[in-house]
Order: structure tokens, then C-alpha cells, then sequence
């Protein structure tokens, strides 16, 4: 047998390797998708063994290349290469599939299996989340690499399918990406021309290579998928065009090699069955039908990754301690910044607002966002078209810390949980609290994967006025608020939105939302009532009187408004409490005896908040009341909406009236 036929057969037994591990463990879970992965197996041995720079034995390496995996539903195709490359990934893990508590769930995890660099599923995300990685991977090299000393220098890879490039997101990132010239960014898109439904022509008739063309993408087909001298060309013209991102259109036929099942919507969303497995693996030339089957030769030639990975990054040690020693200012603050430790007086120099300071809490925040942007380098963002509305340009900032992501809610979403994945940010995004919704996948799988993204939400209620229902949020505070480890903190004042950007610099385990206002507010004497240090704990007593009778609360603007009905029923010879609830999430961290402290057992208490009301039952208690918003707002000065609703110092004493 020749060298060459020899290493065909290998280069077979390999990608086969792939697709049968593909075929058992679906098979074995019945449940999952078999049919994307076994098309895109000789893509996968391609990239994997001769272009992506990785190291099994260091998954964290920082120069690595990324690559993701936005079309999530073809995760066995991810699990079976990082087990067979020689991640910490065993074949015991690919056999608990999609089952309870395993390391290989049913959508590719970040932070649940080694290797598995974004939280993917919902089509798109991924998409966005590698241009974010490419974005913070240009901003680094920028920032960091010297002549001589290029210490970051990596690509970024995204998988996407047809579902990926249907949903909005994609339009909008990879629009961003084709602006911004991410030359580092190489995605591949798998033609397989099957959705769920059936064939794509029932819904899709893009011309693809012609919409990222106009986007500035360098495009290029493959019309074989199993041609692996065409990946491979490829995949080595997309590297050398350094000027423009790249797209490669891959040809494929779903669950190749399958009798029955090729190119039919069967095999992308359930398992081919007992009998086309054997049938397949048949006429795959498989050597085994034994599930699970892995040849000792295809299992050494995949993990020869780990030698190569192994050398890969001792090269690049190597480049390091150069940079080092030449740049030590340097390297110590890269160091610091991808170990997530704040510089020694970050906070040193936050302004201080007194009762003579009335703004809009917007307008103070982006007082605030620039004394902390002077003290830290690393925090950059932007917003979504909307800069002077929402005050989140850094002002003097230097080239590339402002953002213009343009009037795309989603992308920059995506984008922003990209690059908190990659390190070495701190990043935020503006818009108004309404499109928030736009925002709303890619802020929910920050949550679930725990990133790190800061969120400038102003016109945070029917304040913001003449806009009217379609801009005035209602239900967004408590759909936020709804998200496991999603943290929304509605400042009252200007000296809360201090304390608010201070916690939100040092939160952890999930993204922080900021929620602002578009009117003016009174700025809380803080030397008459308490300090707004407070908000840290996410609610505190802020006025008080012996034995209260009655427990007034509110976050954002309607704190005014509780303090105002606070004092006339003082005067009256009543005696309230008003509390400001800045954060409903970290006054629920707090202990039972802080929380009881606060909210009094067997006092009626009153909440007040410009919004639907579901995130207050549990404060409130039985006998408590809501005063919020069941329907959607009004075109009309927001003094006027405000009194139509009824949310006025003398509707809440009314109301406090009837419970004192």
C-alpha cells in the first residue's frame, strides 16, 4: 500500500470516527441531531488538525484560536472533536449525551465541557459572539503587541447554518463585522439546504455569498464538503485575507453516508434509528457495529493535537517571556486585566452629587461611566445609536473604546457576550430600556453562561414623555428581573447611580443592567436621610419614624415620590417608612434578619414602581399593595401621565391612608 493511500484511508477513518460517534450517542439519548454533524465531520478534521491553534492539555490558553460552534445543535460534532483531539472529554462523557448532569449537554456549554468556548442553541447567537471574540481579539493586539512582539495574534472561527444565517442577529453582527474589517474573523457556512421543516426552499432563497459580499466579506465556495484539499485551500486563502473578514459556503449533504436518511429533514432532528445506524456505518465501511467503536489508529492520529498543541503554546511562552522582558508595564497590565483585578484605585475619583444636583439619572451616569473610564482602561462600550441619549461615550477615549454598534440591539448583545467570553474587558452597550427586548436572547445566555456585560438602559418608564407607549417600557423591569442571575438596578438619584456603576464594575456571575431615567430627578439630601451606600444591599431604610405603620417603597424615580408622601404623612402625625429598592436581586442575597429589618413583619406596605407590577408580590406580602402600571402608556408630558395613572405624592398618602 502506497504512502498516499495510506493516508487517505487514515484522513477516512477519522472523519468516520466522527460521524459514527455522532450516529451512538444520539441514537443512545434518542434524542439529538445527528445529521449536521456527520456532514460536517471531514470540515471539522480539516480545521482541527491542520489550522486551528489549540492546546487540549490548556483549553484557557490566550492566544488560541476560537472556535465556535453557532449552529449548537450539531454539538456532537464539537464533543466527539474535543474528545478524540484529547480534551479533558472522555468517551464515558459522549456516552451521557443530553443526560442529567453530564459534561455533554443536549446545546454546547461554556464553562460545562473543556473546550467548548460559547454557550450556543438559539440560532445566531454564536454568530454574534465570534465577532465579539474577533472585536476584543483586534482591540488586545491594538493595545498590547509591540514591533516584534505580537503576542496576540489569533483567529477566530464560527460554524454557522442555515437557521444561524435566517435569524436577525446574523444580519446585524455580521454587518457590524463586515464594517469593522475583522480580517481575523473566518466563519463557514453549511450549505445543507435542510431545515427542520424540510428542504430550505420553502422559506430561504438568499443568495448568501451575495449578502456577505455587500456586507465586505471575502467569500469563497467549496461545492464538495468531502473534499478535504478544497477545505483546506480555503480555510488557507480566508487567513491570508487579513483585510476583511471571510465566509466559506461549504456544500454538504446532511447525514452523509446514511442510506435512507442523506438529505432529508429526518436526520436533523432525531436519531436515524437502530437499523440506519448498522445500515450506515455499513456503507461507511465501518469496521465495527459495536456502539461507541473507536479504531486505535484514527484515535492516535486525532490526538496528535495534543503534541503539536503542546509545542504551539511552549513557542508562544516563549514569545511571551520576550514581551515580558521587554515590556513589563505592558505585560503586568495584561496579566491584570485578563485575571479580572481592578486597578488600585479605580473608584478614587467618583463625582459627589448634592441636593442642588438635579439630573436625569442618565445624565449622571455618564458622569460617573467616564471618572471610572479615566481610572479603567479596560471598560469600553457604546450603544446602539444612540450615544447622546443614553451618555455612554468615554469622552477622550482612545481609538476604539467608543463603540458605534449602529441601530442593531441584537448584535450588540451578541457581540458584547463575545467579548466578555474572550477577556481582557470590561464592556457595556446603551439603548433605550424598551429595546431591551431585542436585546433579550443574547441577555439571557450571558446569564446562563454568567458574563459579565454592563447594560445602559435609559427612558426607563412612561417618564420619558411624548414618545409614548410604543418607547415606554411597562413589562421590561420585571421580564429582566425574571432571569436566573440577571441583576437590574434602577437607581433613585444621581448618588445612586454612583454606587450603582460601582457595583456594577465589581458584580460578578452574570450581567448587570443599569436603568436609567430620561427626566430629571431630586438628588436625595443625603445628610437628612440615609446614604446611598445602601443600594448594595438592594434595599434600605432611607426615612424612618419609631414603630413605622406603614412601609413606602420604590426604586428609580418613584423613590421621589415615597419621599414626598413620606413627609406630609409625617406631618400628619403618621408613621412611615420609605425604602429605597435600587436592586430587587441583591436585597434578595440578603439575610432573613437584614430583609425582616427592613420590611417589618404585620406592617402594610405600599410599592410603588412606574411598571408591571409582578416582580413585587414577594415584597409586598398579602396584605401589601402595588402601585404600578397594567396597560400601556401615553403620547402626553410625563407630569400629565404620571397623574393619569395616578402615581402622585398624594395618590401614594391617599393610599397609605386606607392602610396605616
Amino acid at each position: 500500500m502506497t504512502g498516499t493511500v495510506a493516508r487517505v484511508d487514515i484522513d477516512q477513518l477519522c472523519i468516520n470516527t466522527v460521524r459514527a460517534l455522532a450516529m451512538d450517542a444520539v441514537q443512545q439519548a434518542d434524542s439529538g441531531h445527528p445529521g449536521t454533524a456527520m456532514a460536517l465531520a471531514p470540515l471539522a478534521y480539516v480545521l482541527w488538525q491542520r489550522h486551528l491553534r489549540y492546546n487540549p492539555a490548556n483549553p484557557e490558553w490566550l492566544d488560541r484560536d476560537r472556535f465556535v460552534l453557532s449552529a449548537g445543535h450539531a454539538c456532537m460534532l464539537l464533543y466527539s472533536v474535543l474528545y478524540l483531539t484529547g480534551y479533558d472529554l472522555t468517551l464515558d462523557d459522549i456516552k451521557q449525551f443530553r443526560q442529567w448532569g453530564s459534561r455533554t449537554p443536549g446545546h454546547s456549554e461554556q464553562g460545562v465541557t473543556p473546550g467548548v468556548e460559547a454557550t450556543t442553541g438559539p440560532l445566531g447567537q454564536g454568530t454574534g459572539n465570534a465577532i465579539g471574540m474577533a472585536i476584543a481579539e483586534a482591540q488586545l493586539a491594538a493595545l498590547f503587541n509591540r514591533p516584534g512582539h505580537s503576542i496576540i495574534d489569533h483567529y477566530t472561527y464560527f460554524l454557522a447554518s442555515d437557521g444561524d444565517l435566517m435569524e436577525g442577529v446574523s444580519h446585524e453582527a455580521c454587518s457590524l463585522a463586515g464594517h469593522l474589517k475583522l480580517g481575523k474573523l473566518i466563519g463557514f457556512y453549511d450549505d445543507n439546504r435542510i431545515t427542520i421543516d424540510g428542504s430550505t426552499d420553502l422559506a430561504f432563497s438568499d443568495d448568501t455569498a451575495k449578502r456577505f459580499e455587500s456586507y465586505g466579506w471575502h467569500v469563497q465556495r467549496i461545492t464538495d464538503g468531502n473534499d478535504l484539499k478544497a477545505i483546506d485551500s480555503a480555510i488557507a486563502q480566508a487567513k491570508r485575507a487579513t483585510d476583511r473578514p471571510s465566509l466559506i459556503i461549504v456544500r454538504t449533504h446532511i447525514a452523509w453516508g446514511s442510506p435512507h436518511k442523506q438529505d432529508t429533514a429526518e436526520a436533523h432532528g432525531a436519531p436515524l434509528g437502530a437499523d440506519e445506524v448498522k445500515a450506515t456505518k455499513q456503507n461507511l465501511g465501518w469496521p465495527s457495529l459495536e456502539p461507541f467503536y473507536v479504531p486505535d489508529e484514527a484515535l492516535e492520529q486525532w490526538r496528535s493535537a495534543k503534541t503539536r498543541g503542546t509545542q504551539l503554546e511552549a513557542d508562544w511562552t516563549k514569545k511571551w517571556d520576550a514581551y515580558r522582558a521587554a515590556h513589563a508595564d505592558l505585560a503586568a497590565e495584561l496579566e491584570r486585566r485578563l485575571a479580572g483585578r481592578l486597578p488600585a484605585g479605580w473608584d478614587a475619583a467618583l463625582p459627589v452629587f448634592g441636593p442642588k444636583d438635579a439630573q436625569a439619572t442618565r445624565a449622571a451616569s455618564g458622569k460617573v461611566l467616564n471618572a471610572i473610564a479615566a481610572k479603567l482602561p479596560e471598560l469600553i462600550g457604546g450603544s446602539a445609536d444612540l450615544t447622546g441619549s443614553n451618555n455612554t461615550e468615554i469622552k477622550g477615549g482612545s481609538p476604539g473604546r467608543n463603540f458605534h454598534f449602529g441601530v442593531r440591539e441584537h448584535g450588540m448583545a451578541a457581540a458584547l457576550n463575545g467579548i466578555a467570553l474572550h477577556r481582557g474587558f470590561i464592556a457595556f452597550g446603551g439603548t433605550f430600556l424598551i429595546f431591551s427586548d431585542y436585546m433579550r436572547p443574547s441577555i439571557r445566555l450571558a446569564a446562563l453562561t454568567q458574563l459579565k456585560p454592563i447594560y445602559v438602559f435609559t427612558h426607563d418608564s412612561i417618564g420619558l414623555g411624548e414618545d409614548g407607549p410604543t418607547h415606554q417600557p411597562i413589562e421590561q423591569l420585571s421580564a429582566l428581573r425574571a432571569i436566573p442571575n440577571m441583576t437590574v438596578i434602577r437607581p433613585s438619584d444621581a448618588t445612586e447611580v454612583v454606587e450603582a456603576w460601582r457595583a456594577a464594575i465589581t458584580h460578578r456571575n452574570g450581567p448587570v443592567a443599569l436603568v436609567l431615567t430620561r427626566q430629571k430627578v431630586a438628588v436625595v439630601d443625603r445628610t437628612k436621610y440615609a446614604a446611598a451606600t445602601g443600594l448594595h444591599r438592594g434595599g434600605y431604610v432611607l426615612a424612618d419614624s419609631r414603630d413605622p405603620d406603614v412601609v413606602l417603597m420604590a426604586t428609580g424615580s418613584e423613590v421621589e415620590l415615597i419621599l414626598g408622601a413620606y413627609e406630609k404623612l409625617k406631618a400628619e402625625g403618621k408613621r412611615p417608612r420609605a425604602v429605597s429598592m435600587p436592586c430587587l436581586e441583591y436585597f434578595a442575597r440578603q439575610s432573613d434578619d437584614y430583609r425582616n429589618s427592613v420590611l417589618p413583619a404585620g406592617v402594610p406596605r405600599i410599592a410603588v414602581e412606574a411598571a408591571a407590577p409582578q416582580s413585587w408580590y414577594r415584597w409586598v406580602g398579602d396584605q401589601g399593595v402595588i402601585m404600578g402600571i397594567e396597560r400601556f402608556g401615553a403620547s402626553a408630558p410625563y407630569q400629565r401621565i404620571y397623574r393619569e395613572f395616578g402615581l402622585t405624592v398624594d395618590g401614594i398618602v391617599a393610599e397609605a391612608r386606607n392602610r396605616a
